[in-house]
């Protein structure tokens, strides 16, 4: 999953898929009721915050109305942002709210989500969303009736193949997904929940052993390396390594292999955990020092102060387990990790940019 480098000036907040999805269903709701277009329409956020949203498309008769809106993401680098959010709704005399999968919506199937096997990927907070929305507007009609809600994602099956959800057991299509409604610009929050629910994926399918790593190139390598471990044991931290240790610590995970590449490493081994290029740069004096007390000369060593990119470390000092340089650098990346997990067996894979990777 690629980076955006982070705009200069404020920040603009966007909103949810399952803000989204509650905008349409109240709207959509709303019509069918008054048998009326309806063209914008206010929610309440779970923190109580009221927003409006502006509805693309009504069309209604009397037995269902369909309403969309386009997701506004903010400056969060969201692919969903521009997304089109859909849902259609039906009355049925059960008096319960019940979820549908639409067109685009992901099916779960795998356990350890949140939601179980076999229901669309509609998160729990959304799904509350949707009910208060639907039940507002039937108390407030004083109607006596159940109502379906059909989520859809126009071209979400597209969209799903650029996010993670197949790694978790989410097909062929997205998570309708939200904790409070709002995106918050460069939270990450998306990609950090799902290393959590990729972690738990792996528990509840009884898979003590995950490799971590940043991002599909290194991943893609890593598979070849560890070939008896199911997809579901590969996590990608992005630059969150932080985040994945945290929750690492909490679960009975007995070994994590971590590969990482020489650029994030070098970030790493000066303790920074977030290694996103907006949060923190690689300290060539600091990877000056490291070398110097591998015991290599000055010489040898003040060409790194002049170099553009960590990965180049290598036209410096040779790639291989034997050279002091990676030995040290490795060493320092396990220093900062191991105490945050302790009760876990960590072993630390050093990758270049030509996937020579190392061992240690």
């Amino acid at each position: 999953m690629s980076l955006q480098p982070v705009p200069e000036g404020p920040l603009r907040q966007g909103y949810t898929t399952g803000a989204c999805a509650t905008a349409c269903t109240k709207a959509a709701l709303l019509s069918l009721i008054t048998q009326e277009p309806v063209h914008d329409i206010e929610i309440t956020l779970p923190l109580g915050e009221k927003v409006r949203f502006r509805i693309s498309d009504c069309s209604f008769n009397h037995k269902r109305a369909t309403c969309t809106t386009v997701k506004d993401a903010g400056d969060d680098p969201d692919v969903t942002n521009g997304a089109t959010i859909g849902c259609t709704v039906s009355f049925n005399d059960t008096l319960d709210v019940k979820f549908l999968r639409g067109e685009g919506v992901g099916i779960v199937t795998l356990p350890g989500l949140a939601i179980a096997v076999g229901e669309p990927a509609i998160n729990p907070v959304p799904r509350k969303m949707m009910t208060d929305a639907v039940h507002f507007l039937t108390h407030r009609y004083s109607l006596n009736k159940g109502v379906n809600i059909e989520v859809f994602v126009v071209d979400g099956v597209s969209i799903a193949k650029k996010t993670l959800n197949s790694r978790i057991g989410i097909l062929e299509g997205i998570s309708i997904l939200g904790t409070t409604g709002i995106v918050r610009p460069f939270s990450s929050s998306a990609y950090i929940a799902s290393i959590t629910q990729g972690i738990d994926v792996a528990l509840a399918n009884d898979c003590r052993e995950i490799v971590i790593n940043s991002g599909g190139r290194s991943e893609n390598l890593l598979r070849k390396r560890f070939p008896h471990l199911p997809e579901f044991a590969f996590i990608q931290y992005g630059n969150w390594i932080g985040e994945t240790l945290a929750k690492i610590r909490t679960v009975p995970l007995q070994k994590v292999t971590m590969g990482i590449m020489l650029g994030k490493a070098a970030k790493l081994a000066q303790g920074e955990l977030d290694t996103h290029s907006g949060k923190s740069t690689w300290d060539k004096q600091f990877i000056y020092s490291l070398a110097r007390d591998c015991g290599y000369s000055k010489e040898q060593c003040e060409p790194i102060l002049e170099l553009n990119m960590a990965r180049r470390l290598t036209e410096l000092f040779p790639f291989s387990e034997q050279e002091p340089f990676y030995r040290e650098l490795a060493a320092r990346c396990y220093a900062v990790c191991a105490p945050l997990v302790p009760e876990v067996r960590l072993q630390l894979l050093l990758i270049d940019a030509n996937d020579t990777i190392l061992t240690f």
